[in-house]
């Protein structure tokens, strides 16, 4: 192996030679890239070398060749004259490529690899651009990306169009599902056409010809990198070009812009007629292209697009916003504007009928809240002054019952429901929508209970600084109603709002203690997830203390199934406690864990914070006794995996 490894060096030999000669680097110097270059070929001789050997030894190489450049440039600045190329010069950029050529082939699969080694030749331009693209397409012809870079380089980099256009075909042929391989095929053969274009005019210029303004004349020189395929025009046969018209010269341009676009639509659609985003994509494109008959293409995609996607609620939401941005971008006065939006809300509710769904309510609400409460306005307030956004907020209203009527009107829709009619500071209609929503099919919806609690308690708080006993009445059996009807895993928020509310009422806050432990008893405590009992229990040591709550736990844990998420709570209450130093909070702790382990016996996360509680808090005894138990306890004892911190 060291045979093979020190080959390397000693082709090194002239390069180094040749960089100490030209006082680049220093002798100290060279004999540590030496030594650098050989620790770095000794990871690549190994049986199976990493991918990231491979790139440290690239990413050292080119630093060092940098170094290298700017070595030379300041030698030559001290000198003051130009310093000649020499070995040293492209022995850098050889060794990478070389790298990169062992790299790839010992992983041909990693397409990231791949691409950096083209970008790299591709800055260098050291003549190996067409040998690697060519073993990329060989090893990942089924990766659109790839067909996609190959005939941009011939395209811009080499000035190949044939051979870019041949690219592009065979990627079409190899992987005809790709939308981007379509997309961009139809970019280059429309850029090609505007760089014929550009260079036509530029020639017209010169021969004193008037097509086109001198700006025109001068985007045609920029361009003028163009190689001799570029200097035929796509004319038609027979035609007269020097007695045509500048308008009908450029027409020629936009024709066959239009026959190319037409073409491979014609082809993208028949590949991939599902595709919704495609024709979007290709509708995007002769939007920004100035293409003659576009209104002719346009129209016959437009309807396509409907016949094929109208059951798709995406379609409408994107038809009507489209309406939209066309009206806008066209630079339209303000009545026009008006006039597509109420084209643009036909739309949707043509979307209504033919696509009736929840995913097509919401996409029409969320269009009218934008132009009613724009993302820069103050979203919390609506007010309709003007009769246009006055107009919206009606159409939502009526959209928003249309919803209810069809039974799309999900519990999200609901929520923003109520919301609205509060932004619209109309309390009184917010709170007989709420009472309606939660005596209907949402009585299980904690988020409209909490809405239509809220606003209860909102116009309470209006009413008078402090609630008498009639409202607080009257709130408690909202409350209790809620949590009756209100699926205990989803009830926290309201278990929240119901203590917050009632924290300095103890006759409530009773009641609410006993509901808890009627719940408890009748469903058992959740194991996992939220637990009435557990907030119970944290919220009176917060405002009773530590004793209150030791009653409070003691009284659940008596029940039938407390629940694994009490125990935790309680157990964490005391050996917290019990870190302070209270010998009788770790006794407690102990008591605790000793009940849950009973129950739970083969949760080994549980038998974990028990012999972790043991080791922090605990002697040597009592963690090695818990982890005998957890041993002869679990079936599967391997889940119980002891922390290495504490071994």
């Amino acid at each position: 192996m060291a045979d093979v490894v020190q080959y390397p060096p000693e082709r090194m030999v002239n390069e180094l030679e040749d960089l100490e000669k030209r006082g680049i680097f220093t002798r100290v110097e060279i004999a540590e890239i030496v030594k650098q270059r050989r620790k770095f070929e000794y990871r690549l001789k190994r049986p199976s070398p990493l991918k990231e050997d491979f790139i440290a030894y690239i990413d050292y190489e080119t630093q060092l060749d940098q170094l290298r450049r700017l070595r030379k440039k300041a030698v030559a600045h001290e000198a003051k004259k130009k310093m000649k190329k020499s070995v040293s010069d492209f022995s850098g950029v050889a060794r990478i490529v070389e790298i990169y050529r062992l790299a790839t082939m010992k992983y041909k699969g990693d397409i990231n690899l791949w691409f950096r080694y083209l970008e790299f030749c591709r800055q260098k331009k050291n003549g190996r651009m067409k040998k690697v693209l060519a073993q990329v397409i060989r090893f990942h012809p089924k990766v659109p990306g790839v067909w996609i870079y190959a005939a941009a380089w011939e395209f811009d980099q080499n000035l190949n169009v044939a051979a870019a256009r041949a690219l592009m075909q065979n990627g079409l042929r190899v992987c005809p599902h790709s939308e981007d391989l379509w997309v961009e095929y139809l970019r280059m053969e429309l850029t090609y056409l505007n760089k014929l274009k550009a260079r036509k005019l530029a020639l017209g210029e010169v021969k004193g010809n008037l097509l086109g303004d001198k700006k025109s004349a001068e985007d045609g020189k920029e361009t003028g990198e163009i190689n001799d395929e570029f200097l035929p025009i796509v004319v038609e046969e027979g035609s007269n070009v020097e007695d045509d018209d500048t308008s009908e010269k450029v027409d020629v341009f936009q024709e066959k812009g239009s026959d190319v676009l037409q073409t491979i639509y014609s082809g993208a659609v028949e590949a991939l007629p599902s595709s919704f985003s495609l024709r979007q994509r290709f509708l995007e494109i002769l939007d920004g292209t100035d293409l003659a008959r576009s209104e002719e293409i346009r129209n016959p995609i437009l309807s396509d697009m409907k016949r094929d996607f109208c059951r798709e609620p995406g379609y409408w939401d994107w038809l009507a916003r489209y309406e939209m941005s066309d009206s806008i971008s066209r630079g339209t006065s303000k009545g026009i504007v008006n006039s597509q939006l109420q084209k643009a809300i036909q739309v949707y509710e043509e979307g209504i009928r033919t696509a009736t769904s929840s995913a097509m309510f919401d996409m029409f609400i969320k269009f009218l809240m934008e132009i009613i409460a724009p993302s820069n306005s103050d979203d919390n307030q609506i007010s309709p002054s003007s009769n246009h956004t006055s107009d919206c907020v009606s159409h939502l209203i009526s959209v928003y019952q249309k919803a209810d009527a069809t039974g799309c009107l999900t519990e999200d829709l609901a929520c923003k429901y109520v919301s609205f009619y509060l932004q619209l500071e109309r309390t009184q209609e917010a709170q007989k929508l709420s009472e309606k929503l939660c005596s209907g099919r949402f009585m299980g919806s904690a988020k409209l209970w909490l809405s239509r609690i809220s606003i209860k308690m909102r116009s309470l708080s209006k009413d008078s600084t402090s609630p008498s006993n009639e409202d607080s009445q009257s709130i408690f059996d909202l409350l209790s109603n809620a949590l009756k009807k209100v699926p205990i895993s989803e009830s926290e928020s309201l278990w929240q709002m119901a203590l917050k509310f009632f924290a300095n009422q103890r006759n409530y806050l009773d009641k609410l203690i006993e509901m808890s432990v009627i719940l408890v008893t009748k469903g058992g405590g959740g194991d996992h997830g939220f637990s009435p009992a557990s907030m119970v229990v944290n919220f009176i040591l917060q405002t009773r203390g530590i004793q209150s709550a030791r009653e409070a736990y003691k009284r659940f844990l008596a029940l039938p199934h407390p629940g694994l998420v009490l125990y935790r709570v309680c157990i964490e209450i005391e050996s917290n406690l019990a870190s302070l130093g209270d010998k009788d909070c770790l006794r407690n702790a102990r008591k605790l864990y000793d009940s849950a382990v009973a129950t739970y016996s083969q949760d080994a996360k549980l038998w974990q914070d028990y012999y972790s509680m043991e080791t922090k808090l605990g002697t040597s005894e009592t963690a090695n006794a818990v982890h005998w138990r957890a041993r002869k306890t679990l079936k599967d004892s391997a889940g119980f995996i002891v922390p290495p911190d504490l071994l």
